[in-house]
C-alpha cells in the first residue's frame, strides 16, 4: 500500500477516534473506548472495500454493514459523518432527546438495517442477510463488527455454524479482540488462536491480524472475497481506548466518556476533517425473484377435524405458490409443524435452522431486511430460548411472522417441558406485536394469509390436535377482530375464549343452556389487539366475563381481556393453566388444569 494511503487511513481512523471521544462527551456518555479499538479496521472498510450509494440506502447491490457491537455507536456515527450521510452538528446530538442518533444503532437511521447492542445477534441476523443475497443471485458482501466479549455468547457459534453449513462465501465477521469487556479482560485475551480454532471447525476462513495495522486490515479484506462458499472471520488484536494514555488499554474505562476529553483530543492531534468517498455499487442487477400467483387457501368442510397446525402448513404452502417473496424456516421439527409442506413444494426458499432457535429467529429478521416475508416455526415452548431476538425484532420494526406450535397442555402426555405456557404472555410484551390463536383449520388458514401483510412481529399460535372446524370456508378474520359465537338477552355471563378452548366454551354453553342458564362466548382469535368494541359490550350487558386459556394466568388471554374492559368494573374470572402439570391424555390435561367445559360451567354456576 502506497504511503500517501498509509497516512490518508490513519488520519481518517484517528478522526475516527476524535468524533467518537467528542460526540461522548457532549452525551455525557457512550462508549468511545469501544469505538476507538476499532477505528482503523473500520477505515480501510469504508475507505477502501465497502461499496454502500448512501444516497440510495434501499440500492439493492449495497454491501451490508451490521454492527453487532452495537455499543461502538460513535464510531458508526464518526463514520457517517466522514462518509458525508450526516453533519458534525447532527453527531453532536449523540444521545440527546428526539436525536436519531440513539446510544445504540436503530433503524431510525436509513442506513442501519436492524437495532443492535443486545450482543450476539449481529452475526445471527448477518446469516440471514448472506441468505437472502443467495436467493436474490446478487453479489453484495455482508460485514459484521463483532466485540470479543460477545463471543461467549452461544448465539454466535449458532450463527457460525449455520454460514459455514450454507458457504456463505460473502460474509465476513470482523472481530475487534480488544482484550476488555466491561468489567475486566475477556475470557480468552488476546488469543485470537483459541477464536481461531473455533471458527475454523465451522468451516470458516479465518484470518489473524494486527488491527491497527492499516496494511495488514486491507490484505485481510481484500482476501476475505477470495474464499469461495466459506464464511470468512478476520481475529484482530486491537487495543481499547487506542491513541489516549490515559485510557488505553486500561480497565475501568468502559462505557464512559474520556475523562478530559480536550486533553485526550490534544493527545491524537487535534480534530480533523477528513472525508471518505464510499464506493457505490454498479447499477444494472436486480435482485431474483421468485414467481407469484392467485392466492388459493385451503378448505376445510365445518364439522370435520382438523389440528391447526395442519392448516398452518398447507395455508403456507398456498402463500408460497401465490407470493414469491415468501421464505420459511423451521428448527428440525417440520413435521410437527407442518411447514414440511413448503419445505417440499419450495425447497430453495425453506431454510432448515436445526435445534437453534435463535439462530432461526434471527435469520427470519436478516431475510425480512432485504424485502422478503419470512414465516419461522417451531414449538411454542422452545420459542422462549429466542425471546431476546424476539424482542429485538420488535426494536428493528421487523416484519416477521413466528408460528408456535404445540401449544398449551392439549399436547397431552409429552409433559410440560414440551408445553408452550408463556409464549402468549411473551409475545404480547413485544413492541408492535400481533398476537393470534386461531381454533379451527379456516380461521388458521386465513390468519396466516393475513400474517404475511403485517408489519411488525406476528405471532400465529396453533395447536397440536384436531379439532372440530367451527367456521365455513371463505370467511375473513381481521387483526383486532373477534366472533361472537353465543349471545342472548338473557346471558348471565360472557365465556371469552381462544383455540382450543373456544371448542370447550361452546360445549359449556350448550351443557348450560340445556339447564336453562344463557351464557354467552366470544371467540378471541386475535389476543393483540384485541376486539375492544366487543368486549365492551359483553362486559356492560351482563357485566360477568369469564376468560378461558390453555396458558398461564400471567399475560394472557384473560390479562388481555382485563386491560380492555378494567375501567368499565366488570367482574372478571380467569380461568387458566395454574398447577405444573405432568403427563395426561389431552382431555385429561384440560380437566386437571380446570380449563375444561365442566370447569367453564362450574365458573358460571359460582357467579353470584
Amino acid at each position: 500500500m502506497p504511503e500517501r494511503d498509509l497516512r490518508y487511513l490513519c488520519d481518517l481512523a484517528t478522526q475516527l477516534r476524535v468524533d467518537s471521544i467528542r460526540c461522548s462527551d457532549a452525551a455525557g456518555s457512550g462508549h468511545p473506548t469501544s469505538s476507538m479499538s476499532a477505528a482503523e479496521l473500520m477505515a480501510v472498510l469504508f475507505a477502501c472495500h465497502l461499496r454502500y450509494d448512501f444516497d440510495r440506502p434501499d440500492h439493492p447491490g449495497n454491501d451490508h454493514l451490521i454492527f453487532s457491537k452495537g455499543h461502538a455507536s460513535p464510531l458508526l456515527y464518526a463514520l457517517y459523518k466522514a462518509a458525508g450521510a450526516i453533519s458534525d452538528a447532527e453527531l453532536m446530538t449523540f444521545r440527546k432527546r428526539g436525536s436519531r442518533l440513539q446510544g445504540h444503532p436503530t433503524p431510525e437511521l436509513p442506513w442501519v438495517d436492524v437495532s443492535t447492542g443486545s450482543l450476539g445477534q449481529g452475526l445471527p441476523i448477518g446469516v440471514g442477510v448472506a441468505l437472502a443475497g443467495r436467493l436474490e443471485r446478487l453479489p453484495y458482501r455482508v460485514w459484521v463488527l463483532l466485540g470479543d466479549s460477545e463471543l461467549a455468547e452461544g448465539s454466535i457459534w449458532e450463527a457460525a455454524e449455520q454460514a459455514g453449513d450454507e458457504g456463505l462465501g460473502h460474509l465476513v465477521a470482523i472481530v475487534d479482540v480488544n482484550r476488555l469487556g466491561q468489567r475486566g479482560p475477556t475470557r480468552h485475551g488476546w488469543d485470537t488462536g483459541a477464536y481461531a480454532r473455533r471458527f475454523g471447525a465451522f468451516g470458516w476462513h479465518t484470518i489473524e491480524i494486527d488491527g491497527h495495522d492499516p496494511g495488514e486490515i486491507d490484505y485481510a479484506l481484500g482476501d476475505s472475497g477470495n474464499s469461495r462458499r466459506r464464511p470468512t472471520v478476520i481475529l484482530a488484536r486491537t487495543r481499547k481506548g487506542e491513541g489516549v494514555h490515559e485510557v488505553e488499554n486500561k480497565e475501568g474505562a468502559h462505557g464512559k466518556p474520556v475523562r478530559a476529553a480536550a486533553r485526550a483530543i490534544e493527545e491524537l492531534g487535534g480534530p480533523r476533517d477528513v472525508t471518505v468517498r464510499v464506493a457505490v455499487p454498479d447499477d444494472g442487477r436486480e435482485p431474483y425473484r421468485f414467481g407469484s400467483g392467485t392466492l388459493e387457501l385451503p378448505v376445510y368442510a365445518p364439522g370435520v377435524s382438523v389440528a391447526t397446525r395442519t392448516a398452518y402448513g398447507e395455508a403456507l404452502k398456498a402463500l408460497g405458490a401465490a407470493r414469491g417473496d415468501v421464505v420459511a424456516l423451521d428448527g428440525e421439527v417440520a413435521d410437527s409443524t407442518k411447514a414440511q409442506a413448503f419445505a417440499t413444494a419450495f425447497p430453495e426458499r425453506f431454510f432448515q435452522c436445526y435445534i437453534a432457535e435463535q439462530q432461526l429467529v434471527a435469520a427470519a429478521v436478516g431475510l425480512q431486511v432485504r424485502g422478503w416475508r419470512p414465516f419461522a416455526a417451531t414449538f411454542a415452548a422452545f420459542l422462549t430460548r429466542a425471546h431476546d431476538f424476539i424482542r429485538m425484532a420488535g426494536v428493528s420494526g421487523a416484519d416477521v411472522s413466528l408460528v408456535g406450535s404445540h401449544a398449551g397442555v392439549s399436547i397431552g402426555e409429552d409433559g410440560p417441558s414440551q408445553m408452550g405456557l408463556e409464549d402468549l404472555a411473551m409475545m404480547r410484551a413485544v413492541h408492535g406485536s400481533t398476537v393470534l390463536y386461531p381454533c379451527d383449520a379456516n380461521q388458521c388458514a386465513a390468519l396466516t394469509a393475513e400474517l404475511a401483510d403485517l408489519s411488525g412481529v406476528g405471532y400465529l399460535r396453533t395447536t397440536r390436535g384436531d379439532m372440530p372446524v367451527l367456521y365455513p370456508p371463505g370467511e375473513r378474520f381481521p387483526i383486532g377482530g373477534s366472533r361472537v359465537l353465543r349471545r342472548s338477552d338473557d346471558d348471565v355471563a360472557t365465556v371469552v375464549a381462544a383455540g382450543i378452548t373456544v371448542h370447550e366454551a361452546l360445549a359449556a354453553a350448550d351443557e348450560l343452556a340445556a339447564t336453562g342458564v344463557m351464557v354467552g362466548v366470544i371467540d378471541l382469535y386475535s389476543v393483540k389487539p384485541v376486539d375492544v368494541a366487543a368486549l365492551a359490550e359483553a362486559a356492560t350487558t351482563t357485566g360477568n366475563l369469564i376468560t378461558v386459556e390453555d396458558h398461564r394466568p400471567e399475560g394472557g388471554l384473560g390479562d388481555a381481556v382485563l386491560e380492555a374492559v378494567s375501567e368499565l368494573g366488570p367482574r372478571v374470572v380467569k380461568l387458566a393453566v395454574r398447577r405444573l402439570p405432568g403427563s395426561a391424555t389431552p382431555a385429561e390435561q384440560l380437566a386437571d388444569a380446570g380449563i375444561d367445559r365442566l370447569a367453564i360451567a362450574e365458573a358460571v354456576r359460582r357467579l353470584p
